[in-house]
Parts: C-alpha cells; structure tokens; sequence
C-alpha cells in the first residue's frame, strides 16, 4: 500500500481546481475564468490500487496585497511543507516567435518548491490548447529551473494523459501500512462549505469584471431535517452574499432581484446533482465594507 499527500500549486488560473475535480469525478473546487478563485486548501482524495492519493487543491501564488490575498499565499505556501510530493502546474503553449518567457513570480513559485526539499514534478497543463510541437520548448525553458522528478504534460479539461500523470504521482508518494482516509472520504469539505463556494462561483460568472474580488459568502443555515425522505428529500440553505459597497449590492441583486435570482437558480442546480435532493436556497446580499481585510 502506497499513501501520501500532495500539495497542486501554481500561478493563479493554471487549472489547478480543474484538475482535483478531474481526478475526484466530483466537482469539489469551484472554477471560473477569473485568477484567484480558489481562496483557501481543498483536500480531494483519489484511491487506486494499493494506493491513496490526498490532493490539496491550493489558492495561486502570487505577490499578494491585501490581506485576503496575503492569507491566500500563505496558505499556498504552507501547504508545501505538510505534504510528500509537490506538482508545480505551469501552462503550454508558446509566445511570439515559439518563445517561452518564464516570469519573475513563476521562477519565484520554483524557488519555493525547490526549497521545501519535496519530490516535485512540472505538470504542464491545458495541453489540449496548443499545438503538441509547443511543448517541448516549455518543458526546454522549466527544465533547468529544478530537478524535476518528472514533466508530465497534460489536459484536465479533457483528462488527456491524467492517467500518467497519477501513476507518477502514486510512484513517489510512500509505503505505507494503511490507507490516510477511509475509502468512502471524498473531501474534508463539509457539504455547508462547499454551498457557499458554488453560491460563489456564480456570482464570479454572473457579474464577470464587476463583483468578483469583492464577494464572500456565508452559510447561515444548512437544514437537512427533511433530506431523508423519499425521491422528494430537501435541503433547506440560507445563505449571504458579502459585497464591499452598496453599488456592488445594486449589481448583485439585480433590477427588480433578477440577477439574485439568476445566481440562485445556477447555483442551487449545482448543488441538487452534489447533494442527490432537492435544494430550497435563499439569498440574501448585506454591505461589509472591510469584510476581506479581518483575519
């Protein structure tokens, strides 16, 4: 038996939700177009034969202001020291004349890697997005940054070449007498987490530019009293859209509420396929001007 952990990381907006989700077949991160989506450590948990793999899904690191993006990093960061390997994700794909430029924060990211003194692999990922011949002048530019364990090119959107990349993973994870989580352990998201973070995610993709970076959501209440009843199980959740100024409540809620209604609507449709009921979601949306600067 073989178990261990292993710490995703990257540049915000490389696919690192899109990937556990890929792995899980469950969608346990939220994933959006926009950078920073993911806010704090996911633990997704795969299981193969005769081996466990305990995935943290990890907020993008970058050079942080703000608290909430300071709190973000730190997480990121402290998340390399606690696991057994840890997989940088860099993009595919080519810049002007087939270049590959590796940037200042990404060469920062692979000087922290190096440093925790982990196993790391380069996964190189949205491979379905480039043409293959662009791969090898990324894996060229990455190459001499860190002795790599592996470079593993591949597509979380399409799950080309994940299967390798989790036998490279399961290989370097250690020997173990028994597994780290019981088989039926999906996540260490409590189901009240994971509603507020599709909540989330649809006000990112409802209102695009204007609200994302200023939105947080809170779970008031979570009742599954009526959920084990038949085809017709319920999940009654109440929860509260957090904006910063009462102009982003005007755009959250919509004219005449249509837009809260539209999230509402998104979200809770997710929610009924995780959960297996139906979902009764209410929501509100309350001003907290300096709601993301309290630790």
């Amino acid at each position: 038996m073989k178990s261990g952990f292993v710490a995703i990381v990257g540049r915000p907006n490389v696919g690192k939700s899109t990937l556990l989700n890929r792995l899980l077949g469950e969608k346990i991160a939220i994933v959006s177009p926009r950078p920073q989506t993911t806010r704090t450590r996911i633990l997704g948990v795969w299981n193969g034969p005769d081996v466990q793999l305990a995935l943290f899904d990890t907020p993008g690191l970058h050079r942080a202001r703000g608290e909430l993006n300071r709190r973000m990093v730190d997480v990121g960061l402290s998340t390399l020291s606690e696991v057994d390997v840890a997989l940088l994700l860099v993009e595919s794909g080519t810049g002007p004349q087939g270049r590959v430029e590796v940037g200042e924060a990404t060469a920062w990211i692979v000087r922290e890697v190096a440093r925790s003194g982990k196993p790391a692999v380069l996964g190189i990922s949205k491979m379905d997005r480039a043409p293959r011949e662009s791969l090898l002048p990324v894996i060229a530019a990455y190459k001499d940054l860190h002795a790599w364990t592996e470079v593993v090119p591949f597509s979380a959107l399409t799950g080309e070449n994940v299967d390798d990349l989790l036998r490279t993973l399961a290989r370097l994870v250690p020997e173990s007498e028994q597994p780290l989580f019981p088989p039926d352990v999906l996540t260490d998201q409590a189901e009240r987490q994971i509603a507020a973070e599709y909540v989330r995610e649809q006000v990112i993709l409802k209102t695009r530019e204007e609200i994302p970076y200023a939105a947080g959501v809170g779970v008031e209440e979570f009742d599954e009293s009526e959920r084990e009843t038949g085809q017709h199980g319920l999940v009654r959740i109440s929860a509260t859209v957090f904006v910063e100024r009462e102009s982003q409540k005007g755009i959250v809620i919509g004219k005449r509420g249509a837009m809260l209604k539209e999230i509402g609507t998104a979200a809770r449709a997710g929610l009924e396929r995780l959960l297996g009921c139906k979902v009764y979601l209410q929501l509100h949306v309350r001003v907290d001007k300096r709601w993301s600067e309290r630790p």
